[in-house]
C-alpha cells in the first residue's frame, strides 16, 4: 500500500500543527540563509586609546572649594579630555596649591604628567613631582621632591607611596611615603626616614 495515501488522512486531521511545524521549518530556513550570505561584520582598525573628547593647548584651570575659593589651580602645555570617562590628561603640568594663610605663600609645583577626574575631587600628578614655597618671615623656603602624588585639592592634601625628600634651609627630612595637609602645614614621612637638623643659631642680645 502506498505510504503516501496513510500520510494524506494523518496531515488533513492535524492541519493546524502541520502548518506551524511547516512554517518554523522555514522561518529557520530562511534564517540559515540569510546568515550565510549575510557579509561578515566589519572589524574596527582603530588601535590605540579612546578616542579625545578634545585637546587644548597652553592650557589654565582652576578647581574651587565648597566655599567658592581657588583650591588649585593648574596649567600646561597640552590638554586631552576623554570622551568615555570624561576625565582630564595633563602633559608637563604646573600647578599651585593656595595656602590660605595671611601672609604664607603658596605652593608652586610641577610633574611629567597628570590626570583629573571628572569631578575635579582628585589629582594624579605621575612621574617626578617637584614643589616649592618661597621663604617668609622667618620661614625659609622649602622644596618637595618626589613621584606619583595622588591629590584631593578640595581638602588641600596628598600623599604618594614612593621616596620624598624635603629641604626647608639647611635641615634635610627624607622618607618612603609621605602623607601632606597643607592646611595645617602638616607633613607625615611613613617609613625608612632620615633627618637632619642643624642647631639653630642664637639671636644677638
Amino acid at each position: 500500500m502506498n505510504p503516501f495515501r496513510r500520510l494524506r488522512p494523518w496531515l488533513r486531521d492535524r492541519r493546524l500543527p502541520a502548518a506551524i511545524v511547516l512554517m518554523a521549518l522555514a522561518v529557520g530556513a530562511v534564517q540559515t540563509l540569510q546568515w550565510w550570505l549575510a557579509p561578515a561584520p566589519k572589524v574596527s582598525d582603530f588601535v590605540g586609546p579612546p578616542r579625545s573628547g578634545y585637546t587644548l593647548g597652553n592650557f589654565r584651570g582652576v578647581v574651587y572649594d565648597k566655599d567658592g575659593l581657588p583650591s588649585f589651580r593648574i596649567a600646561g602645555p597640552h590638554l586631552e579630555r576623554r570622551e568615555g570617562d570624561e576625565s582630564l590628561y595633563l602633559n608637563a603640568p604646573t600647578f599651585e596649591l593656595p595656602a590660605k594663610q595671611p601672609g604664607v605663600p603658596d605652593w608652586h609645583g610641577q610633574s611629567e604628567y597628570g590626570w583629573v577626574d571628572k569631578s575635579g575631587n582628585l589629582i594624579k600628578l605621575q612621574g617626578p613631582v617637584h614643589m616649592h614655597r618661597p621663604a617668609y618671615g622667618d620661614t625659609a623656603a622649602a622644596d618637595i621632591r618626589t613621584s606619583e602624588v595622588t591629590a584631593w585639592p578640595k581638602e588641600n592634601r596628598m600623599e604618594t607611596a614612593e621616596p620624598a625628600q624635603l629641604v626647608q634651609g639647611a635641615s634635610t627630612m627624607s622618607g618612603v611615603g609621605m602623607r601632606a595637609n597643607l592646611n595645617d602645614k602638616h607633613l607625615e614621612l611613613l617609613h625608612d626616614v632620615r633627618a637632619t637638623f642643624p642647631p639653630r643659631q642664637r639671636k644677638p642680645a
